[in-house]
């Protein structure tokens, strides 16, 4: 519902404004002074404010700046009497959307307030989409308990206030880009352009020129000018992912952007400035890679500030189960499941796993168990053969050499091949059903 406060100490004249304004299917508050109209801004959400100047407890002008204080998303409205135009310049001036002339601009109401609705609702949902996108950046959707990832995050959470350059290492799929995000939304540039680029899937030409951008003409294809990801991130973040595969000339214009935050586009002449706060991250030993002279030392030394070490999955394994309940939660909604249970079984085969890819090999493993699974119990049969070797049978790994893990693997391909089926399962296999149950059980499925 659309609301209009109006506060004006003439009964009369709210009264009429009132009945206008209501036959627009707005919905109308009355406040006779400026207290009870901060009251029912506390009250009620208000999209638009239409206000005296003159009233009994204080002065509409300056009432401006306590409703912004309270609701910045509310607009005002301003009611002048007929020769203060200075009231309507000043209201202005202290944040009101516009002014009105009682007596004369009676026909501006209705357009007016819809006008400045219309502001207020955009301004409102912009700034839930904002609360959003914090609270999904934020270090609070991190999951994991595990004091390895808890130490990292006590990290982040200390060096992200301020412009520090902060380096993130860990191997590939740790989340170091959830990280970066989350060092971004609890930075002073939190609503500032996060920008993020992965150094390892261009070519030097294509980085380089997608770093600093470039002025039409200057390659064949520049066809206008482009902004660079580094003048994208003026004022924000600058996010590069595997920054050790950035070719080593490129390294030396990288250094100089940093320490001089100016940089020069392709084909130009006129140097720019970019204020970013950059943050980088690789899974590759920097410092090693620096001695062996493959990557620049000054830069290392630039970047290496402040370092944040992301552990690998198998030595956070109590998080296993927090993220795979998370997984399976966002893709059972994805493909409009409901209420599908993890078995025992099932989390225990992924504790045993190494996990070389981490997380994001977690994430795809979960995805394809959501999609083949028929019922609404996730169990070991709907992951994928090779993880069953790395699965646990009371309490031992099986030898992949062993006939025992022949066996397994063979009734698993069985089971998987009959999505399942227990019985056509045992058929298949030549034995019994009672021998079939016994060899899952032994083997833990």
């Amino acid at each position: 519902m659309k609301t209009v406060l109006i506060i004006d100490d003439e009964e009369k004249l709210r009264t009429l404004l009132s009945r206008i304004i209501k036959s627009e299917g707005f919905e109308v508050i009355e406040a006779a002074d400026c207290k009870t109209g901060l009251k029912k801004l506390e009250q009620y959400d208000i999209n638009t404010v239409l206000c005296d100047v003159k009233l009994p407890d204080g002065n509409g002008v300056e009432l401006i700046e306590k409703i912004k204080t309270k609701s910045p998303q509310t607009e005002i409205i301003v009611m002048t009497a007929y020769g203060n135009i200075a009231d309507g310049v000043q209201s202005i001036k202290n944040g009101a959307f516009d002014y009105l002339v009682k007596g004369d601009d009676n026909e501006k109401i209705i357009p007016l307030l819809y006008r400045s609705i219309e502001k207020s609702q955009l301004q409102k949902r912009v700034k839930e989409l904002e609360k959003r996108v914090g609270e999904k950046f934020s270090f609070d959707s991190i999951i994991g308990k595990s004091k390895a990832i808890q130490q990292a995050i006590e990290l982040a959470k200390k060096v992200a206030p301020n412009d520090t350059p902060v380096l993130l290492t860990g191997e590939t799929g740790t989340g170091k880009e959830v990280f970066a995000q989350a060092i971004h939304q609890a930075s002073s540039r939190a609503c500032k352009n996060f920008v993020a680029i992965n150094c390892s899937t261009f070519s030097k030409d294509i980085l380089e020129s997608e770093l600093f951008g470039y002025k039409q003409g200057a390659f064949t294809g520049a066809n206008k000018d482009k902004k660079g990801f580094i003048e994208e991130a003026n004022e924000g973040t600058l996010f590069l992912d595997e920054i050790g595969e950035i070719p080593l000339d490129l390294q030396a214009k990288l250094l100089r952007v940093l320490e001089t935050k100016e940089f020069m586009k392709l084909g130009d002449t006129k140097s720019y400035k970019s204020d970013f706060r950059l943050i980088a991250a690789t899974n590759k030993d920097l410092k090693k890679e620096s001695e062996e002279q493959h990557f620049r030392s000054d830069l290392y030394f630039r970047l290496n500030v402040f370092e944040i070490h992301l552990p690998p999955l198998r030595e956070r394994v109590k998080d296993i189960e927090a993220l795979t309940n998370y997984f399976v939660r966002h893709f059972s909604a994805k493909t409009n499941r409901k209420n599908v249970i993890i078995s025992s079984s099932f989390l225990e085969k992924l504790e045993a796993c190494q996990w070389a890819g981490n997380i994001r090999e977690l994430k795809n493993v979960i995805e394809r168990s959501v999609i083949l699974s028929e019922g609404d119990i996730l169990t070991p049969e709907v992951l994928p053969f090779e993880m069953q070797q790395a699965s646990t049978n009371s309490g031992k790994a099986v030898s992949a050499f062993s006939l025992a893990s022949i066996e397994k693997l063979h009734i698993q391909k069985v089971l998987n091949y009959t999505k399942g089926n227990k019985a056509e399962t045992a058929r298949l296999l030549e034995i019994g059903i009672a021998t079939l149950y016994r060899k899952l059980e032994e083997y833990n499925f």
